[in-house]
Parts: C-alpha cells; structure tokens; sequence
C-alpha cells in the first residue's frame, strides 16, 4: 500500500497530469464518480486522492455526492463479495476461544446500545476516511450482522462527508 501512495503522489505531482485533468471541465463530474469507486479500495484510494484533487471540481458538493454514490457502488460489491465468500470463516471465528473471551469482556463492560453505537460509528469512520473500506465494510457485514439498505445509506453518507473533506483541502 505505501508503494501505490508514493506512486499516486509522484503522478499527481507532475504538472502535465494536473494541467490534463483541469482541461476535462466537461468530463469533472464522470471523472468524480470513477474516482469515488476507487476511494474503498485500499490499493487505489490514493489514486481516486489524486484525481479528487487534481479534477478541482466548480461544485464541491455536488462532486461529493456523486463520489460518495461511486464509493457506495464499490462498497457494495465488498459487502456482497464478504457476506458470501466469508460467512463461514466468521462463523467459525465466533466459535474460537479467543473471539468468545473478548465478546463475553464487551458484552459484560459495555451495554448492548453503546457497543452497537461504537460499532457504526468506528466503522463510518473507517469507510470515510482514505483507509481501506474493505476494514469497515468487513465489520459491518461480518461482526455487525447488517442488512444491505441501512449498509447502503451508511456507506453513502460516510464516503460522501469524507470525500467532502478531502474536497475541502
């Protein structure tokens, strides 16, 4: 990952590949929306960085929403590829010693709201922030029990604010 990071800095600092992108002023908002699906994948999250940045686009917020909706897309597909691929594996990791002595310490510190609550919010921040959305959708689908829709509004509105930040830079 610290590899693509350098990688996607070195392109995005040349002059050349800042000045093409700020000519596609008719294409701002597509180029938005590709770069929103690739702010949840981990490898190319710097990537979709760089061509926040370098489309520069008139309407921050709008630019966000239409991020926000590419990311919810990608999202989505880790959430469907984990909830099938990994559900055995969580069911057996639930069963492990290990799993079952750190639960039983949550369930018996903390109360069933808070634990839901801290839940969601430390796996909104993760989906909003440049870290891997693959970490937060994997808590969700796999520890969390979510269903599909109330995933979808919580990935949209979490990747929508943190591609408004980095908008806002």
């Amino acid at each position: 990952m610290g590899l693509t990071i350098i990688l996607a800095y070195y392109i995005f600092s040349q002059p050349a590949i800042t000045a093409f992108f700020s000519t596609l002023g008719h294409l701002s908002y597509p180029g938005i929306f590709i770069a929103g699906l690739l702010f949840s994948f981990g490898f190319t999250t710097p990537f979709a960085i760089g061509l926040f940045i370098a489309i520069n686009p008139s309407n921050i917020y709008l630019a966000a929403i239409l991020g926000g909706f590419g990311a919810l897309i990608s999202d989505l597909l880790i959430f469907l590829i984990i909830k099938i691929s990994f559900q055995d594996e969580f069911e057996r990791l639930e069963k492990t010693k290990f799993f079952k002595k750190i639960s039983n310490l949550i369930k018996n510190n903390i109360n069933a709201k808070l634990r839901f609550y801290l839940l969601y919010i430390f796996a909104g921040f993760v989906i909003a922030s440049p870290l891997p959305d693959e970490i937060g959708v994997t808590m969700l689908a796999g520890l969390g029990h979510i269903r599909p829709l109330p995933f979808a509004i919580l990935s949209l509105i979490f990747n929508t604010l943190g591609i408004l930040f980095i908008l806002n830079l």
